[in-house]
C-alpha cells in the first residue's frame, strides 16, 4: 500500500469554494486523489477556466 492509497478520495464529493490561489491547487489535488470536485465562486467565466483545467486532473463541475 502506498501513501496515496491511504488518502484516496474515491467516489466522494468535495466542495471547492475557489477558482484560484490556494482553493484551486487544493482542488486540483483532491481531483488527482480520485475525488469528483465541484467549484463554486462568484466569476462564472474564471470558474470555466478553472473547471477546465482541474478536470485535467480529475472530475470537476
Amino acid at each position: 500500500m502506498t501513501v496515496l492509497d491511504l488518502f484516496r478520495m474515491d467516489g466522494k464529493v468535495v466542495v471547492a469554494g475557489g477558482n484560484r490561489g490556494i482553493g484551486k491547487a487544493i482542488a486540483t489535488a483532491l481531483a488527482e486523489a480520485g475525488a469528483t470536485v465541484v467549484v463554486a465562486a462568484r466569476d462564472a467565466e474564471r470558474n470555466d477556466r478553472a473547471v477546465a483545467e482541474i478536470s485535467k486532473a480529475g472530475p470537476a463541475r
